[in-house]
């Protein structure tokens, strides 16, 4: 079936005709999550290409957090079929935002945008919020270092996002998030009193979670929005203008 298609992809380099063919048995159903790609030689001859560009096409996907690697023999070795979107979307974003491609206050207000959509429809009785009630137990903890608290911030809004049951956002969430982190954690240099901060902050993520356990959603959303843009804000961007619909936002990096 695929060689009825050579023709058609021979003006391709080859790693993309790996890549194509890849793709076309992931759609087809012939490949799925925890199968495993065909062995290098086996492939590469199949394809009638150099097995240098299937291992191209191999690096590939797995910087796209489609397939993991393994070398040697056993349950592990081969190359597996997983599903990382976050992955690829977060490296991406994370060097666009490196070269100042995308300003970060555009990333924080898309954040923004989808966080706040997220807590609106995420489900009171959704399991993602015990965890996230767990989370927020452990910020509460004295002996807790700056980073660690990000880092358990990162996953309390990534949880609320997971209950909103749409992994399209989550997703998207995920890379923002990430893209942003490693900024946001260099921005509380800027806080005159991260103490005073963190206790507000911590306030605030209660707020947010009890009006989604009450199935409150217009008041999540609001109270999210604030939560986001007050820390920014804070620690030194200004604020998101949303004076006319459409118009653009006036913050930059």
């Amino acid at each position: 079936m695929w060689s009825n298609h050579i023709n058609y992809y021979c003006s391709m380099k080859t790693h993309q005709l790996v890549l194509a063919w890849i793709e076309a048995e992931l759609s087809e159903g012939r490949l799925a999550v925890g199968g495993r790609l065909p062995a290098e030689r086996s492939l590469a001859e199949q394809l009638k290409v150099s097995r240098t560009s299937v291992r191209e096409a191999v690096r590939i996907l797995e910087a796209m957090g489609v397939v993991r690697a393994g070398v040697g023999s056993g349950p592990e070795a081969g190359t597996v079929v997983i599903s990382d979107p976050t992955a690829a979307l977060g490296s991406a974003l994370r060097l666009h935002v490196a070269t100042q491609h995308l300003p970060v206050a555009d990333i924080v207000e898309t954040r923004v945008l989808l966080e706040s959509w997220a807590v609106s429809h995420a489900r009171p009785d959704s399991p993602e919020l015990a965890g996230a009630a767990r989370l927020l137990a452990e910020m509460d903890a004295e002996e807790v270092e700056v980073d660690e608290f990000l880092a358990l911030d990162v996953r309390f809004h990534l949880a609320l996002a997971d209950a909103a049951g749409n992994v399209v956002v989550s997703a998207m969430m995920g890379s923002l998030r990430e893209s942003i982190t490693g900024y946001a954690s260099r921005l509380t240099a800027n806080l005159p009193d991260w103490d005073s901060t963190a206790a507000r902050l911590r306030g605030e993520h209660r707020d947010i979670l009890a009006a989604v356990q009450h199935n409150d959603g217009e008041r999540a959303a609001k109270l999210v929005a604030a939560h986001i843009e007050g820390y920014y804000r804070e620690a030194g961007l200004p604020p998101i203008e949303r004076s006319q619909p459409g118009r653009r936002s006036g913050l930059r990096r």
